[in-house]
C-alpha cells in the first residue's frame, strides 16, 4: 500500500480526502524492463498507470504519437472503453504505480473533474479547469501590492505659499492635492493640502491671497509603503476616513494613492490606464502609462481572468496607446488623411505581452503630405520602442517607406504579394491580412483590403500557395514527442509559435481569405467559417480551445520569465507540469488533424 503517492499531479490534485484514501488503498507498484510491452492493441486493461521512473512511448502502427514521463498517467481512455487501441512500450526501465480499474471507475463516478481530466478531449479538460480556476479569483486582492496600482505624482508647495498660488498648482498640474513642505519648524515637517482644505479656506472668510497654506494643511501623514499589501491600504482609508494615502519609501515621497484609483484597480484595472492614455499631454506621460499595462496583465492573470478576455483588453489598451502617440506626433491634417494600422498578432488581438512593432500607414489618394513624413514616422517608431515595443527586425514599421503608401499604390502592392508568392511576399500578405486600424480614416484600410479580396476570388492556385505556409516549420511525424520526451536537466525549448500557433492561425487565415471574411481575430474567423458552412463545428471548437491554451501557456511562461529578469522565449518543456504536458500533447494533436484537413482541402500534395 504505497503512501508516497503525489496527489499534486493532474488529475489527482482535484480529489477530496475520501477519494485520496481510495487511491492509496487501491495502488500497487509495477516494474517493466526496457522494450517491454505494457499494453498492446486489443488488450483489456485492468489498471491506470502513473509513472514514477522512466519513459513510455505510445505507438499507433508505425507512428510515435505520445511520450509519457514521470508523473504522467496512461491509458485512461482504454480503461474506460475497455480495450486498448495503441501499443505502449517501455522506452527505458520503468517503475509505475498501477491503480485498480474499479477504483478509477468509482473516482470518475464521484468526481466529474477527475473524469474530464483523465480521458476527455481537450475542450472538456479546459472547461473543467476553468471551473476550478473560478474558485481562486478572489486571491488577487490579498496578493496585490500598493506599487501595482497607479500612484499619482506628488506636487510640492512651500508652507508660506498663499491659497491662490496653490489653486494655480491644482489647475496647472490637474491635481486635487499637494505636498506641503514647512521648513520653519524644527525639525522641518511635511503635510498635505487637498481640495477639502480649499473648501475650508473659502469658509474661513479671509482673503485667499493672504491665507497661508500652512494654516489649513494636515501635517499628520497617513502613509503606506509601495510593498504594503493593497488590502492594508484599503483598511487604512476606511479606518482614518480618508480618500488618499501618501506612498512613502523610507524618506522618499513616491506620490499619492487615491481611493478611486485603488477601487478602480480592484474592480477594473484597465479603466484608469485608459483614462491616463486619453488625458496624456506628452510622450513621457504615455511612457509611464505603458508600463502599467504589463502590471495589469499580471494581476488579471493572477486573478484567473480568461486569457481571451485579457487579450481583448490589451488590444484595446494598445490601440488607444498607439492612437494617442500618433496624435501627439503627427500633425492633424496627416491624421485626417491617413490610416495608421497594426498587423500580425497585435492586429488579431492575440498578443498579450509586448512584442515587436508591426504597423503601417495608408495615405489618402491625391493628398500630398506637406510635412517631413519620414521624420514623423521615425519619431513614432522610436516612441513605441521607448514604451517597450521593440522595433521589428524585419522593419515592418511606418518608419520604413516600404510600409507607407497611398491607398491605390498600397492596393497594387498587396495584390503583387499574392500574384508573386515568394516567401517574403507570403509573410507580408499574412501579416497584412490581420491589419486592424487604430487611428485616422479606417475606410482607407478597407479600400486596400477590398483590392485583395477581389483578386483572390476563385483563384485556387493562389490560395493553395498561400495556405502552404502551414508546412513552413514541419519537422516530421511525431516530432513534438521527441521534444516532450526530454528529461533531467535538458534545457531544450519548444517554439510554441512554430509548433502550434502559426499553423493554426495561418490555416484559419487562409480559409478566411478564401471566404472573403473581413474578421481579423482567429476566433472571429473560425466562428464566421462555421456560419458559412466551411468548417465543421467540432473542429472549430477544438481549434478555439487550442488557441486559448497556447495563448495561456505563452502568457504564464512569459510572465515567469519577466519576474526572473529574462526575455520571454520558448517553452522549457522539462519545467511544465504533468497537466500542461498532457494538454500540450492534446493541443498539438488537434493542430496535426487540422493540417491534414488543410492539405486535403487545398491539395497541397500536388503543389
Amino acid at each position: 500500500m504505497p503512501s508516497a503517492f503525489n496527489f499534486s499531479i493532474s488529475p489527482f490534485d482535484c480529489l477530496n480526502g475520501d477519494e485520496r484514501t481510495l487511491v492509496r488503498n487501491s495502488l500497487d507498484i509495477a516494474y517493466f524492463r526496457e522494450g517491454a510491452d505494457i499494453l498492446r492493441p486489443g488488450d483489456h486493461p485492468e489498471h491506470l498507470y502513473v509513472l514514477i521512473k522512466g519513459y513510455v512511448q505510445q505507438w499507433d502502427g508505425d507512428e510515435l504519437v505520445a511520450t509519457y514521463g514521470p508523473d504522467d498517467s496512461f491509458d485512461g481512455r482504454a480503461l474506460v472503453s475497455g480495450k486498448a487501441s495503441s501499443r505502449f512500450v517501455a522506452a527505458e526501465e520503468v517503475v509505475a504505480y498501477q491503480l485498480a480499474k474499479q477504483a478509477v471507475s468509482e473516482l470518475i463516478a464521484s468526481n466529474a473533474t477527475f473524469g474530464a481530466l483523465l480521458f476527455s478531449d481537450l475542450s472538456k479538460k479546459l472547461d473543467a479547469l476553468a471551473e476550478r480556476a473560478g474558485e481562486h479569483e478572489l486571491q488577487s486582492l490579498t496578493m496585490a501590492r500598493v506599487e501595482e496600482v497607479f500612484i499619482r505624482p506628488a506636487h510640492w508647495v512651500d508652507a508660506e505659499a498663499d491659497i491662490v498660488s496653490v489653486v494655480r498648482v491644482f489647475r496647472d498640474k490637474r491635481t486635487t492635492n499637494v505636498m506641503v513642505r514647512d521648513t520653519q519648524t524644527d525639525p522641518p515637517r511635511l503635510g498635505v493640502f487637498t481640495i477639502t482644505g480649499l473648501e475650508r479656506a473659502v469658509l474661513h472668510g479671509a482673503p485667499l491671497n493672504e491665507l497661508k497654506v500652512r494654516e489649513l494643511a494636515t501635517f499628520k501623514l497617513i502613509s503606506v509603503r509601495p510593498s504594503d499589501p493593497l488590502f492594508e491600504a484599503l483598511a487604512l482609508m476606511i479606518r482614518h476616513r480618508v480618500h488618499r494615502l501618501v506612498v512613502q519609501d523610507g524618506d522618499r515621497i513616491v506620490g499619492f494613492l487615491q481611493q478611486l484609483d485603488l477601487l478602480s484597480f480592484l474592480s477594473n484595472h484597465s479603466y484608469l490606464i485608459m483614462l491616463q492614455i486619453l488625458e496624456a499631454q506628452d510622450l513621457a506621460a504615455l511612457q509611464t502609462t505603458a508600463e502599467q499595462i504589463t502590471r495589469t496583465v499580471t494581476m488579471l492573470h493572477r486573478a484567473g481572468t480568461k486569457v481571451e478576455q485579457i487579450a481583448r483588453l490589451v488590444q484595446e489598451l494598445n490601440a488607444k496607446l498607439f492612437e494617442r502617440a500618433w496624435q501627439l506626433i503627427a500633425p492633424p491634417d496627416l491624421v485626417e488623411n491617413s490610416c495608421l494600422f497594426v498587423m500580425g498578432s497585435e492586429g488579431r488581438g492575440e498578443q498579450i505581452l509586448k512584442t515587436d512593432q508591426d504597423n503601417a500607414l495608408v495615405l489618402r489618394d491625391g493628398w500630398h503630405c506637406p510635412h517631413d513624413l519620414d521624420a514623423i514616422c521615425r519619431r513614432f517608431s522610436e516612441a513605441l520602442a521607448s514604451f517597450g515595443y521593440p522595433e521589428c527586425p524585419g522593419r515592418i514599421m511606418v518608419s520604413n517607406p516600404a510600409w507607407r503608401h497611398a491607398a491605390t499604390d498600397f492596393g497594387q502592392l498587396v495584390k503583387g504579394w499574392l500574384l508573386h508568392p515568394s516567401s517574403e511576399n507570403m509573410m507580408a500578405l499574412a501579416i497584412f491580412l490581420d491589419a486592424h486600424a487604430v487611428c485616422g480614416d479606417a475606410g482607407l484600410l478597407e479600400q486596400v483590403r477590398g483590392e485583395l479580396f477581389r483578386l483572390a476570388t476563385d483563384n485556387g492556385m493562389l490560395l493553395a500557395r498561400f495556405a502552404a505556409a502551414i508546412e513552413a516549420f514541419e519537422q516530421g511525424h511525431g516530432w513534438w514527442n521527441r521534444l516532450l520526451s526530454l528529461g533531467g536537466d535538458d534545457a531544450e525549448r519548444l517554439d510554441l509559435k512554430k509548433a502550434g500557433t502559426f499553423p493554426l492561425v495561418h490555416g484559419v487565415r487562409a480559409l478566411a481569405l478564401e471566404a472573403h471574411l473581413s474578421q481579423t481575430s482567429t476566433v472571429a474567423r473560425i466562428e464566421a467559417l462555421v456560419a458559412a458552412g466551411r468548417l465543421q463545428p467540432q473542429m472549430a471548437t477544438d481549434l478555439v480551445e487550442c488557441l486559448r491554451f497556447f495563448m495561456g501557456l505563452k502568457l504564464s511562461t512569459g510572465l515567469q520569465a519577466i519576474v526572473q529578469g529574462r526575455q520571454p522565449g520558448g517553452i522549457e518543456l522539462h519545467k511544465l507540469s504533468s497537466l500542461d504536458r498532457d494538454l500540450l500533447k492534446d493541443a498539438l494533436g488537434v493542430v496535426k488533424r487540422f493540417k491534414a484537413f488543410l492539405r486535403q482541402h487545398y491539395r497541397l500534395d500536388v503543389l
